[in-house]
């Protein structure tokens, strides 16, 4: 997996991150995806942040 297509998913309450991949060539926006939080144990949104 290329250094550069990585980008990281922060949950903003907890600072859990996870990991992830995105197409930046058809993909433009910020990603936001509803992932498992292993603090809160629930699933919350989880929001691309800068590296």
């Amino acid at each position: 997996m290329s250094q550069d297509q990585l980008i990281q998913l922060r949950h903003k309450a907890t600072g859990e991150v996870y990991w992830t991949r995105k197409n930046k060539k058809k993909v433009e926006r910020k990603i936001e995806l509803k992932k498992f939080s292993s603090i809160l144990r629930k699933h919350v949104i989880f929001k691309e942040a800068k590296k």
